[in-house]
């Protein structure tokens, strides 16, 4: 049994931030069906590449669902949208504010209906404020927030972050808000709205920045490969390359002076006594390190941290991560069969439960691959599904 099961949810969401959440809770056990438009369905599915003509992308984010395709526009789909509600626990959307009233399958059209719906909107910035009728992107979420001026060199060109960490982050906020609103609904009864925008949820994880700007109003610069606070915390050049390592206290610190450089004179060296010390002076500790490393190669660099315990790693692309011997041990590549793609591989499962672990028990949908078999369940005809059919009501 998976944690989630019996949960059903209605994903009216696409792209990014809200399929992620789906599948996140789909991949814990809930049923999730995804409403899809009929003019082509989630616009990911128009994302290549392509295998036989499905998405890649679409394939890597909607697992463990089933797609049905409505028009709601049409009064007979949203009819059909309003029996799916009155049976949900969950319903996702990212539409921008005010569109799901105009097709009536707002919050409050939806409590009528179904008083204990947990009803979560995603969008870009937030169901409220002065913002609030602005579509939002993640690339707009990390310049507005400030993370593109904290990424990248000094006096350099601003950086976004190499994944779309704000549409994945407005999906994990929208998964914690929903478990907990869900816990709550199990205690009262009571369902509610909540309201997640990808332009705040990024906010909280600046703790180092806001720790410097709100106590001493310093605002934060770019600072490339370093660490903000601790050094030497960042990439360090080798012989044949560069590695992270991870002095992120005084005691790794000590290890690494003694143990890895085998220079202990180092601690005494009045520029580097303290983390403060060494972030004071990082520039020529820098110079210093990478003069002492010059001569040995990442891999004899890693070995001998790791025998003195100081945190290290290799710097990989993503195809050596994706074939590190750790990440397949602990089954962060999955393989799935896909019925237009055939087998595919995927992310695994960051949570391992030791009673209740995720698993993968379908593919991707195909557009509209389940609509006949969810509006049977209903009680719906062939007859009467042919009809909707040919009038464009449903897909």
């Amino acid at each position: 049994m998976l944690p989630l099961q019996d949960i059903k949810v209605l994903d009216v969401s696409q792209i990014m931030a809200g399929p992620y959440c789906t599948m996140v809770l789909a991949d814990m056990g809930a049923e999730v069906i995804k409403v899809e438009k009929l003019n082509g369905g989630d616009d990911s599915r128009q994302m290549g590449p392509y295998v036989n003509g499905e998405s890649t992308c679409f394939s890597q984010i909607n697992r463990n669902k089933k797609s049905i395709s409505l028009n709601l526009k049409d009064e007979r789909a949203r009819q059909i949208f309003y029996r799916l509600a009155a049976d949900a626990d969950v319903i996702v959307e990212n539409y921008r504010p005010g569109v799901t009233q105009s097709l009536s399958i707002d919050y409050d059209t939806i409590k009528a209906i179904n008083p204990g719906i947990v009803y979560c909107s995603i969008s870009g910035y937030g169901q409220t404020g002065p913002y609030s009728h602005k579509g939002g992107f993640d690339l707009v979420a990390q310049g507005m927030t400030g993370l593109m001026s904290m990424t990248g060199e000094a006096g350099r060109r601003p950086l976004k972050t190499g994944i779309a960490v704000y549409d994945i982050g407005g999906g994990i906020t929208a998964v914690y808000s929903i478990l907990a609103a869900h816990i709550h609904k199990m205690k009262t009864g009571e369902g509610q709205h909540i309201d997640i925008a990808i332009t705040e949820c990024g906010l909280p994880w600046f703790t180092w920045e806001a720790a410097a700007y709100f106590s001493e109003g310093t605002v934060p610069g770019p600072t490339g490969w370093r660490h903000r606070v601790s050094a030497p915390y960042q990439a360090v050049k080798a012989e044949d390359g560069y590695l992270m390592l991870g002095c992120a206290n005084q005691r790794t610190w000590e290890r690494f002076c003694g143990d890895v450089l085998k220079r202990p004179t180092l601690m005494e060296d009045p520029r580097f006594l303290t983390n403060h010390d060494r972030g004071q002076h990082v520039d020529e500790l820098e110079a210093l390190l990478e003069e002492l490393m010059a001569h040995q190669t990442v891999d004899e660099w890693l070995a001998l941290c790791d025998t003195a315990g100081v945190p290290a790693g290799p710097i990989n692309d993503f195809a050596q991560a994706m074939q590190d011997e750790h990440y397949l041990a602990r089954g962060m590549v999955e393989e799935m069969d896909h019925p237009v793609i055939g087998k595919m591989k995927t992310i695994g499962f960051p949570s391992k439960f030791s009673r209740t672990p995720a698993q993968i028990r379908s593919a991707a949908p195909l557009f509209a691959q389940h609509t006949d078999e969810v509006l049977e369940q209903l009680g719906l005809s062939d007859e009467e599904r042919d009809t909707l059919r040919a009038e464009g009501c449903i897909k």
